[in-house]
């Protein structure tokens, strides 16, 4: 969805993807030598999504006010004075100092940026919202602007987390343990350092995310998918997860691997041409015979396949990956059109396929055990994904400004509204 992603790869640096392919692997302020190429390619996809739809948000990242990176800012205000956008800034206030957020941030801008800097609004506010009225007269004193409304914190919406920092409160079996929500006995998740996709393993609930290795013995060890499984590979056996996944693998436990974390079970990664890592080669696990080849073509599509019970699912491929399976080895699914894909040894499966662990009869085949109808969550059934958008669209009415909202957002500079 993003015209311009910066894909880490450990000590290369980042891998820049445009339009969704990759472009070159950069480093440090090598970035600023690009920035006008880079700006007319976001400038080409916005003008893209305007020629097609009545509204456009374009959302920031970080803060509007990072002082040392405004020469090469792509993300946040350099978008919106060239488009002349008005902007809103969200201050989460669960975070505590949210006076200190909004009035600094205000003070620190241009007076070119300040003009597009309509309202602010404050969200995931807990407890009695008339609490705070005069936080509200305060920071419209102090930001000479209005404030478009107070958002309460909303614990029945569950939205598809954007990146691994929403793994910070399961990386352990402490935090596993004492949070609230269900957790399916005897599986964890490897806590990759670059890991990715990692909404394939929410209908596990609130499993251990693991960075060390436990005395815990599990049932099923699931292996993510990851932006450099050459760096993470080697982050492995430097913590010794690799000898203990080994070990659990000889004790019993099932390993499964999605994309980066099925090349990584295999004898071998190589990449030839650098992609995603300074190392050539690099020897896998070992758990299936497969050898795979980093190319230079990313492969992204969407599929839909069957596994070899008959059990239909949805999924998508993304990865630069080439992944050789020796033989004929029973297949982890077979997509529309007969082609094999993946592979299903004794405990140990691997797979390109991201999403099929979505799909909750395919997550119960892995495991070999129901999932309790009344702990799935709210993903999996009250109308699923599309539901938890049309509660976020009715919060956000509730609670929003109309009048605020109509006169800095939804009119143009000047004239009439148009549709």
């Amino acid at each position: 969805m993003n015209p311009l992603l910066l894909k880490p790869s450990g000590s290369v640096g980042s891998q820049l993807v445009l339009n969704g392919k990759p472009w070159r692997n950069i480093r440090g302020m090598d970035y600023d030598g690009h920035f006008e190429f880079l700006f007319g390619q976001v400038q080409e996809a916005y003008q893209r999504l305007a020629r097609a739809y009545d509204y456009v948000v374009i959302e920031g990242a970080g803060s509007v006010a990072e002082l040392n990176l405004k020469r090469s800012d792509l993300v946040n205000l350099s978008l919106a004075k060239s488009l002349n956008a008005p902007v809103v800034l969200v201050a989460d206030i669960d975070r505590g100092g949210v006076f200190a957020s909004l009035v600094g941030t205000f003070s620190l801008l241009e007076p070119d940026e300040s003009r597009l800097v309509r309202s602010f609004l404050v969200n995931r506010f807990r407890g009695d919202r008339s609490l705070f009225d005069d936080g509200v007269r305060i920071l419209e004193e102090k930001t000479n602007r209005p404030c478009l409304g107070v958002f309460p914190h909303a614990a029945n919406i569950h939205l598809d987390p954007e990146d691994a920092v929403s793994l910070d409160a399961a990386v352990s079996l402490d935090a596993a343990d004492g949070n609230e929500g269900y957790r399916v006995p005897g599986v964890a998740v490897v806590s990759l350092p670059h890991v990715s996709n990692f909404t394939d393993f929410r209908l596990l609930g609130r499993v251990p995310y693991l960075t060390v290795p436990t005395d815990e013995r599990f049932d099923t060890i699931f292996l993510p998918g990851t932006k450099s499984p050459i760096e993470d590979m080697q982050w492995l056996r430097s913590t010794g997860l690799a000898d203990w996944l080994l070990s659990q693998y000889g004790a019993g436990c099932r390993v499964i691997g999605v994309c980066g974390g099925f090349q990584m079970m295999g004898e071998e990664i190589s990449d030839p041409d650098h992609m995603e890592s300074e190392t050539s080669r690099l020897d896998g696990l070992g758990l299936l015979a497969g050898r795979t080849t980093i190319e230079t073509e990313k492969t992204t599509r969407a599929v839909s396949a069957q596994t070899p019970s008959g059990l239909n699912f949805d999924a998508y491929e993304i990865h630069m990956g080439r992944t050789e399976l020796p033989g004929d080895p029973q297949p982890f699914a077979v997509l529309d059109g007969g082609a094999s894909e993946g592979v299903r040894a004794e405990r140990a499966i691997g797979t390109y396929l991201h999403g099929a662990f979505e799909n909750r009869a395919v997550m119960e085949e892995l495991l070999g055990r129901r999932l309790p109808e009344d702990r799935l969550g709210d993903h999996d059934r009250n109308g699923g994904q599309d539901a938890h958008y049309d509660r976020l669209a009715d919060w956000f009415e509730a609670h929003v400004d109309e009048q605020t909202f109509e006169r800095e957002y939804l009119r143009p500079a000047s004239g009439p509204r148009q549709k």
